[in-house]
């Protein structure tokens, strides 16, 4: 759990955090239209189980993350959740069809690069996250300041021995 990431990664920090818990806020707020109702259109099994239970798993990793808390454990669902999304969405607009259980939205264009257009959020959210899952939290982060709190008080009654 530990990082020596720079305080830098605070950045990377809040930007997966804020989209991701933005997204998912507009969910709550449109669930017709980006919530329960786009599984429904998507393909999704189950969308109004699956439309609130994304949304809750987006809720608390992004907040982890932007906290800094557990931020490596809270990267994980995060790129489950991306690489769902590029399979059950970006992968039928690379097709200009459906793609196993999941339906192509209706775009002006398919192809490669009418995916790479829908795809670029969903892009840097994956390696955002994949990122925060290799290096950690950094040193600005919740995690690393209770650490040194707690290796301050470890020290500070190992000096008074």
């Amino acid at each position: 759990m530990s990082t020596t990431a720079p305080a830098s990664v605070i950045l990377i920090r809040i930007v997966v955090g804020g989209v991701f818990l933005s997204d998912c806020i507009q969910k709550f707020l449109y669930p017709n239209d980006l919530g329960a109702g786009r599984f429904i259109k998507i393909g999704i099994t189950a969308p109004e189980v699956m439309g609130p239970f994304v949304c809750m798993i987006e809720i608390i990793c992004s907040s982890l993350i932007v906290l800094g808390l557990l931020t490596r454990l809270a990267a994980i669902p995060l790129i489950i959740d991306m690489c769902v999304a590029l399979i059950s969405t970006k992968i039928p607009i690379l097709l200009g069809h459906g793609f196993w259980r999941f339906s192509v939205s209706k775009l002006p264009s398919y192809g490669f690069w009418s995916m790479a257009h829908e795809a670029r959020v969903d892009f840097a959210m994956l390696l955002g996250s994949i990122f925060l899952l290799i290096v950690g939290a950094g040193a600005s982060s919740l995690y690393a300041q209770l650490g040194s709190t707690g290796s301050q008080s470890i020290r500070k009654s190992a000096d008074e021995q």
